[in-house]
């Protein structure tokens, strides 16, 4: 049996994220393990719109226009990474998942027999959708699994 079969490889479109993947990417050659690109997104407060003072008024279809149109882009973006890992001969799944990050990886870890899950600490999305630092505490705390986690360098533009 191969030490790690399935690597849940977090992402949330940022630069300072990806830095985890040739970590990843020697892990996996490694051991030859499928990777699992992992993304959550969640739908900006400013979908919420206030009809009264005190109020919020989920505009139904406001929400989930906005909903189709973060997913098609999480969507869009991991299968870009995917494709660069797949041209080295690694195998590779896409995942997009909305709702909170921590628990959701944690859950999917669990549920689909992840071996390893590998993150970066701060890696935030240029529009602070997704969140990257209380959430690998998080999944540090409650995974129970082996995390492979870095802190990630910044880039300059």
């Amino acid at each position: 049996m191969d030490m790690f079969d399935k690597i849940l490889v977090c992402l949330d479109g940022s630069k300072l994220a990806e830095q985890i993947l040739p970590y990843v990417v020697e892990q996996a050659k490694r051991f030859r393990s499928k990777i699992v690109l992992f993304q959550a997104y969640t739908i900006p407060a400013t979908t919420f719109v206030s009809a009264t003072p005190g109020t919020v008024n989920m505009a139904p279809n406001l929400i989930q226009q906005e909903e189709q149109r973060l997913k098609k882009e999480a969507v869009k973006y991991l299968e870009e990474v995917a494709e660069s890992l797949r041209e080295n001969g690694l195998e590779v799944e896409c995942v997009v998942v909305e709702g909170s990050a921590g628990n959701l990886i944690v859950s999917y870890a669990q549920d689909e027999a992840v071996d390893l899950i590998a993150l970066a600490t701060h890696g935030h999305s240029g529009l602070s959708r997704i969140v990257f630092g209380s959430v690998a505490d998080q999944v540090l705390r409650e995974s129970g699994l082996p995390i492979l986690i870095i802190k990630p360098q910044e880039i300059e533009d």
